[in-house]
């Protein structure tokens, strides 16, 4: 019998921040020390409030199934969460718990869209965000910023992308992953606008709520009931591991959600859910984590330009730096490996996130602690004075 092929929805592209970590993890069974800033991901561990939930979870016995659109205590407490941080009133009714925010693109998307639907899709951008439109049958349509808008869309950008390929969907992240950028509320309320009046469903991605340094990111809520908006536990809560996210719905695709939440994966892990439930009382612990964000994003933004690293996103929120490397290299994927292998730093090219101009740019996490940040830096210091 011959092998399978794989079908043409699994050829997707590889997330090359997980290939980094992995080539980074085999220099270190050859007993490398290698600093990481290749994954977004919480370097702290998830706060002690939280651990003593799971403690006294297991205590009462292994965690069994629960209810797909999730546990309504934590449902009513996410929706009590987007009054007292946002204003904005919501029934617990459209909140839905799912497997981190990958679960909850998976739902959204297969809720929202039929094959071959077009979605907007920011560049630079999240990479699964393409790899999981392509597995699902969807085609996105790249919209492309830069400096001219902070690295951040505009509703005029998505209008003339509009023209040229009639949307379907807009996906959005803010603030964004790699470049921290975040979009102003007079911007949202545009592109808002704008996709209600042009049928355009809008998605915004939230994840990194929680992590801003500027100003307060806004929720695409404010400005339209029918935006279907994702978030997680695994950024700014530091429960990565944890696998839990949540969508709000509109009305419409609640039930839908539900149903397909019911077959896809039967319910979102029982005991994160319980554990989640003490995240919103533990902001001291988790204001505390960001504290340590906010220092070691200074010490890159004042350093980086000393170092021979001058242009970056504006990082207004998230964990990252995304600095331009034109002058040093056209091939990201090279050059990060180079930096890998000679200076023992890893961090993710530019190609992950932007296939058509991602060669002259690459992204740096500050997600680890400031200790791992600053001999990061150090590192990149001295090799960089090599490639003079």
């Amino acid at each position: 019998m011959s092998a399978p092929i794989p079908s043409r929805r699994a050829a997707v592209a590889p997330f090359m921040a997980m290939d980094v970590l992995r080539a980074a993890r085999r220099l270190e069974r050859e007993g490398r020390r290698i600093v990481h800033m290749e994954l977004g991901e919480p370097g702290a561990p998830t706060p002690h409030r939280m651990l003593d939930a799971a403690t006294a979870a297991l205590r009462d016995g292994a965690p069994g199934y629960g209810e797909a659109a999730g546990d309504p205590m934590l449902r009513a407490r996410i929706a009590r969460h987007y009054c007292e941080h946002y204003g904005v009133e919501l029934s617990p009714e459209r909140v839905m718990i799912t497997t981190g925010s990958s679960g909850a693109f998976l739902l959204a998307f297969i809720s929202a869209f039929d094959v071959g639907a077009r979605i907007g899709v920011v560049a630079p951008g999240y990479p699964a965000y393409l790899n999981i439109l392509e597995a699902l049958g969807l085609v996105p349509v790249m919209i492309e910023v830069d400096e001219d808008t902070r690295f951040a869309p505009t509703a005029a950008l998505i209008e003339a992308a509009h023209r040229r390929m009639r949307l379907d969907g807009f996906l959005l992240m803010s603030p964004a992953n790699p470049t921290g950028a975040t979009i102003s509320s007079a911007e949202l309320e545009k592109i808002a606008l704008f996709c209600a009046e042009a049928g355009v469903t809008l998605v915004s991605d939230e994840i990194y709520h929680g992590l801003e340094y500027v100003a307060p990111a806004p929720t695409a809520l404010r400005f339209s009931r029918d935006a279907i908006v994702v978030n997680s536990f695994s950024k700014y809560y530091a429960m990565t591991g944890w696998r839990l996210g949540w969508i709000v719905a509109p009305d419409s695709l609640a039930r839908p959600i539900e149903r397909l939440q019911q077959s896809l994966a039967i319910c979102a892990p029982t005991l994160a859910q319980r554990v989640a439930l003490e995240a919103f009382e533990a902001r001291v612990e988790l204001e505390a984590i960001k504290a340590g964000y906010a220092k070691s994003r200074a010490r890159l933004m004042e350093r980086l330009p000393q170092i021979g690293l001058p242009r970056f996103a504006p990082p207004d929120g998230a964990f990252y730096i995304y600095a331009d490397v034109a002058h040093l290299t056209q091939d990201s994927v090279a050059f990060c490996g180079r930096m890998l292998e000679e200076a023992g730093v890893a961090a993710t090219p530019g190609v992950d996130f932007d296939r058509a101009r991602g060669g002259k740019t690459l992204r740096l996490s500050y997600a680890g602690g400031e200790a791992e940040v600053a001999e990061g830096l150090d590192r990149l210091a001295e090799w960089l004075r090599t490639l003079a």
